[in-house]
This record gives structure tokens, sequence and C-alpha cells, in this order.
């Protein structure tokens, strides 16, 4: 079947929004709120076993600040959450958080070779929006046919629903596609839609298990700047292009 699409998260895959962008936005959230928690960078690594920024309050509050009094958890997990969101969208603003090796190379080589581009993500639509316009220009929002993210889908990753959702939306079939993920979370997802993925890892991932991934790698790479194959086959590619895209969804989906 003919490689149509590509279909990319965000967090982590396209930036590294975990650490320069929503952990710092976090805990300047908490310090505006009056609050005495800071995330360290350590914790957020086990924070991030959660999906989506709300949860990911509970889950603290629920298993490290059990003396926490308030009157609603939920409300203030979404008030808190919001107000993160707006700093989050402050710092992309500012230009503080660029995209990864070989993302931008690759959008473009996509789109000359008419593949159809979407996004996939458990992020907010605003977080999403802030990260594409002050990295490739406002216009480039327009560059992703379906951008699935925030609250479309009931459940969030690790579970299949948005990537369902997206393929719905694009009239494709899983074959069709290569999903790019950097999380365990995020290659569980796929997965159980039944799309093949490939992982390029970061700090907070480089550990995951990522069974069942047609190749995980540092990295997209450039010409001059080769990525590093952690697991997987390179077939003889030493950056990822669309001609090795092709070659690597011909042979394994």
């Amino acid at each position: 079947m003919t490689l149509k699409a590509l279909i990319f998260d965000v967090d982590g895959t396209l930036a590294n929004t975990e650490r320069d962008g929503h952990l710092v936005a976090f805990n300047l959230a908490f310090k505006e709120l009056g609050l005495d928690w800071y995330w360290s960078n350590e914790l957020y690594h086990k924070l991030l076993d959660v999906t989506g920024g709300q949860l990911r309050i509970k889950h603290y509050i629920k298993n490290y600040k059990p003396e926490f009094e308030c009157d609603n958890v939920d409300l203030f997990a979404k008030e808190t959450h919001a107000l993160k969101t707006k700093i989050y969208v402050r710092l992309v603003d500012a230009g503080d958080i660029p995209l990864r090796t070989g993302v931008v190379r690759l959008f473009k080589e996509a789109r000359d070779a008419g593949l159809r581009l979407a996004i996939a993500t458990t992020t907010t639509p605003a977080n999403v929006d802030a990260l594409i316009a002050n990295t490739l220009g406002r216009e480039a929002l327009d560059w992703f046919e379906v951008i699935g993210a925030g609250d479309v889908v009931s459940n969030l990753k690790p579970a299949g629903d948005i990537y369902h959702w997206v393929l719905d939306k694009m009239g494709l079939k899983a074959a069709e596609c290569v999903v790019f993920e950097d999380s365990h979370n995020g290659i569980i997802s796929a997965t159980e839609a039944y799309l093949k993925t490939l992982v390029t890892v970061n700090e907070y991932t480089k550990s995951h298990s990522f069974e069942g991934a047609l190749v995980v790698l540092d990295n997209l790479g450039e010409p001059n700047q080769p990525f590093t194959v952690i697991k997987g086959d390179a077939i003889d590619a030493t950056y990822v292009s669309v001609d090795y895209l092709k070659e690597l969804h011909a042979k394994y989906c």
C-alpha cells in the first residue's frame, strides 16, 4: 500500500517542549498562584507517565501533596492548567522553543512530495498553534490537513482514540500512514490504531520501551548531521527523508 500521509505527535516529538516549555510554565503557574510547589526535572520525568496536564496535576496532588486542601480538585486542576497554558504560549511566543533537528526539512520535503500532513496530540490546540506559528509562521498551520488536539476525544493517549479520530477525518487507512512519536504512551496509542511508528527519543523518553516501532532514533537527522539508530533498521540512510520513509513503509507496513 502506498504511503500517503505523515502524522505527528507534538510535545517531545516536534520540539523539546516538555523540558523547555511545559515544565517551566507549570512552575511559573504554581508561583503565580502562591503555591510552594516546584517540579524538578527529575520529578517531571516521573509525572510524564500521566498523559494530560489536568490529570498530571491531580496525580501530583494525590501522590505528592495529599495534605493539600481544595473544595473542588477537578476545577482547581482545570483552572491551574488554563493558567499554565497561557504562560506556555507566552514562552513560545518569545521564541524560546525551537523545533528539533530535521523537523523543518522533513515538513518541506513531505509537502514537495505531495504527502498529506496531520497532527495527533493530547496537548491543547492553543499550544499547537503557538508552537507552529512561532517556529514556522502562522501560515504553516495550513500545512496540516487535520490537527487533532486537546479534548476532541474522550480518552487521551495511551488510548488510540486520537489516532482513530485523525484517520477518520482524513479518510485514510492506517497502512497508508507513518506516525512520529517520542514516548511509550505515544507508540501504544498509535499501535492501538494499527499505525506504524517512527520514534525519536528525548531525554525523558530514551529509556522507554518501544515495542513494535519501525525504528527508534535520537532525532530525524540532517544531511550533515546523521541520526543515531537506537533500535531498528536504518536502511543505509543517515537522516529521515521522504525516500527513507517510503522505503521503510514499503518494507514494514
